[in-house]
């Protein structure tokens, strides 16, 4: 049945409103949107992770690959990040992003594996600028205690690949997404979710 907000002269609705199928198609045009728009808060999307003890740990990563056909999306990392113990031991992750403007969230369940020095890992270096390759250059991974700020700063390179041994990707696979659109005239929300073997296996609206 139709919202009541549906009266003569309301706005139009979106293509995928009320269509499961165009907002799975949106969400992931959201998603590769992230990657290549750097003003998009889908290029940094809250991570979730469980920590070694038992608490989860929430962070900020940058979107650096989105593939609707193996439903993968990919962010890079230090390897002496503490990220890497936690995700070794907890490779379920959730991802989380939400723009106030189109007033879409996005919420994925994920399975990660740690790429060090693979393919995924040594396209993504080769494609890093300098400016972005510079992080991995730092003298102490992220999150050590330091004395001082300048016990950390970034020494100019003495070549284009140091800090490639603390460079890594993590693949995320889409285990289930979840949308979710404000609109006044009604929201909506919807779950997907795949099998071990990447068959759709739920596709529903959910109530709001």
């Amino acid at each position: 049945m139709p919202d009541s907000a549906y009266a003569e002269g309301a706005p139009a609705q979106p293509a995928f409103y009320d269509n499961l199928d165009a907002t799975l198609t949106e969400a992931w045009n959201r998603l590769e949107a992230g990657v290549r728009e750097r003003h998009s808060l889908f290029h940094t999307p809250n991570v979730a992770i469980l920590g070694g003890d038992g608490t989860p740990g929430i962070r900020t990563v940058v979107l650096r690959a989105a593939d609707r056909t193996a439903r993968q999306v990919h962010f890079h990392t230090d390897r002496r990040s503490s990220k890497l113990p936690d995700l070794r031991a907890h490779p379920r992750i959730g991802l989380h992003a939400y723009d106030p403007d189109t007033k879409i969230q996005l919420r994925l369940a994920c399975l990660t594996e740690i790429d060090e020095s693979g393919h995924a890992a040594e396209h993504a270096w080769q494609n890093s600028p300098m400016m972005s390759r510079a992080c991995y250059r730092a003298p102490v991974g992220p999150g050590m205690p330091i004395a001082s700020p300048y016990d950390a700063a970034v020494p100019d390179p003495d070549h284009p690949d140091e800090g490639r041994e603390n460079f890594c990707t993590v693949i995320c696979t889409v285990l289930e997404l979840e949308w979710l659109y404000l609109a006044a005239a009604g929201h909506r929300r919807a779950r997907f979710a795949w099998d071990d073997g990447g068959v759709l296996v739920t596709a529903t609206w959910l109530a709001p």
